[in-house]
């Protein structure tokens, strides 16, 4: 096995891996999942921000 044999097979497995990962992420199956994943982000601010609101009223119940 030469080295443009090792090469023709890896860019063939590679496209294989590409395309497999391209109908993995566009599988209308997943769409639900992946659309509350994007979502996540935006969760862990909210509830930071929440619990952050949260201390800020223990504060100035506490100094009353």
């Amino acid at each position: 096995m030469d080295v443009g044999t090792l090469g023709a097979i890896s860019t063939v497995l590679v496209t294989i891996a590409f395309f497999g990962v391209c109908i993995w992420a566009f599988s209308p199956k997943l769409k639900k999942r992946f659309e509350e994943d994007a979502k996540l982000p935006f969760a862990d601010d909210e509830t930071e921000n929440k619990q952050t609101h949260d201390h800020q009223a223990d504060d100035v119940e506490g100094r009353k």
